[in-house]
């Protein structure tokens, strides 16, 4: 993206997990005010706690927030935490022009349906910027972050599930792949990269699995950054994974410090690519 010279007035809207809070305080640090719309509801009461303002909607409702957005008088916003196609099923909350949008799209995959919101909000005046603007700290760089290195077994089940993972990206069908013995045992759909993880950990009987996640081949930075924090490695020992392959300068981590300690308590490796 085009250097871009920041509003004092920033808006954010947030999905699951706890990204969206780290956006929030570091814009309210370096003096922003943030104006939040939640998609979601388990990191609303944090979000409450550091926005200036704070309203909920349901991902449906694009009519909503492109009046609140006028209304607030928002020119840039940025959109961080996870919002899958499972929030559009359990609080459909379908406005008008997200049904017209819906129903001239000939496909629902992530990518379709974020720049065609996109497109939405563009028409409107509202510039959407890259995700990591505000989080620059939270992006991985090259190396091995744990005591425990990958074994020779373990690198070769990286090397192939990364190149995978880069394959499925481009089809943006996901960004995680789970791997065992350089046989795939899952691949990200719809359900995300927990579910994921258990599901592919199930197939590899809880024991010696590889995780990896990667950006997609083109990645829009204003949407759709790989993320992972806590949840993510804890969510690893807890289904039998003990190798966790990040690419680098691609992805952000959420609770660095913490994560790598869980994973040196319970001999797991965490490398970035």
């Amino acid at each position: 993206m085009e250097s871009i010279v920041l509003n004092h007035k920033q808006c954010l809207i947030a999905g699951d997990g706890y990204l969206p809070v780290e956006m929030a305080k570091s814009a309210k640090k370096n003096g922003f005010e943030v104006i939040c719309i939640s998609l979601s509801s388990d990191n609303y009461k944090e979000l409450k706690k550091t926005c200036d303002k704070i309203v909920s909607y349901g991902p449906g409702q694009v009519d909503s927030i492109k009046q609140f957005l006028i209304n607030e008088q928002i020119t840039q916003l940025t959109f961080l935490g996870k919002v899958s196609k499972t929030m559009l099923i359990k609080r459909p909350r379908l406005e008008k022009t997200a049904i017209a949008l819906l129903k001239e799209m000939k496909k629902l995959n992530d990518d379709a349906i974020m720049l065609k919101i996109i497109e939405q909000l563009e028409a409107i005046g509202v510039t959407i910027l890259d995700q990591t603007i505000f989080i620059k700290n939270l992006m991985i760089q090259k190396g091995v972050l744990t005591e425990l290195n990958p074994s020779d077994d373990q690198n070769k089940d990286i090397e192939y599930g990364f190149k995978i993972a880069k394959q499925m990206g481009g089809l943006d069908i996901g960004q995680s792949v789970v791997m065992k013995d350089r046989m795939i045992m899952a691949i990200e759909a719809i359900e995300g990269t927990d579910r994921c993880i258990k599901r592919g950990c199930k197939l590899a009987r809880r024991k010696n699995a590889v995780v990896v996640k990667v950006s997609k081949p083109a990645q829009d930075k204003r949407f759709d950054i790989p993320a992972v924090g806590l949840r993510t490695i804890k969510t690893m020992k807890k289904y039998g994974a003990d190798v966790l392959a990040l690419e680098s300068g691609e992805t952000i981590i959420v609770d660095r410090d913490k994560m790598v300690d869980f994973a040196n308590r319970h001999k797991m490796v965490i490398v970035a690519l």
